[in-house]
């Protein structure tokens, strides 16, 4: 089995990006966005005058395609996600050997796109997209 990475409180723990023989659970689409902010200042009879006031926090995208056929329960994970996003959790994101981030993030959003489901309700391939905000220390 090769990890690939984990979102969560720690590796041991979370939503592992991993792929083996048996399980594939990857990330794709995923892009990584950052801004700033600027004041604007009117002056009579000349040009604006333009002020960095900061930076806003970075945010991370990214859809992961979770199918049983590939070794994955996509109940489990989507879960996991869901309670991360209801209880505001800071969460590592590591993939690869590198820790994205100055400290944690925070699922601000995710949407679930059931495709399948077994006899019973359960999913059986879902696509879900996660988006994430970075959350610093104070």
């Amino acid at each position: 089995m090769a990890v690939i990475g984990y979102l969560g409180k720690s590796a041991l723990e979370g939503v592992i990006f991993e792929v083996s023989d048996q399980t594939v659970r990857t990330l794709s689409n995923w892009k990584w966005s950052g801004s700033v902010r600027y004041a604007v200042h009117q002056r009579h009879k000349y040009h604006a005058l333009t002020e960095y006031t900061g930076m806003d926090p970075d945010k991370i995208t990214f859809d992961m395609e979770l199918r049983v056929e590939l070794g994955v329960k996509p109940l489990d994970d989507i879960v996991k996600l869901w309670t991360y996003h209801r209880e505001g959790i800071a969460l590592a994101l590591t993939v690869g050997h590198k820790g994205y981030g100055k400290y944690r993030w925070n699922i601000t959003s995710y949407s679930v796109e059931i495709k399948h489901t077994d006899n019973e309700g359960d999913p059986t391939a879902a696509t879900v997209s996660v988006t994430l905000q970075e959350y610093l220390r104070t």
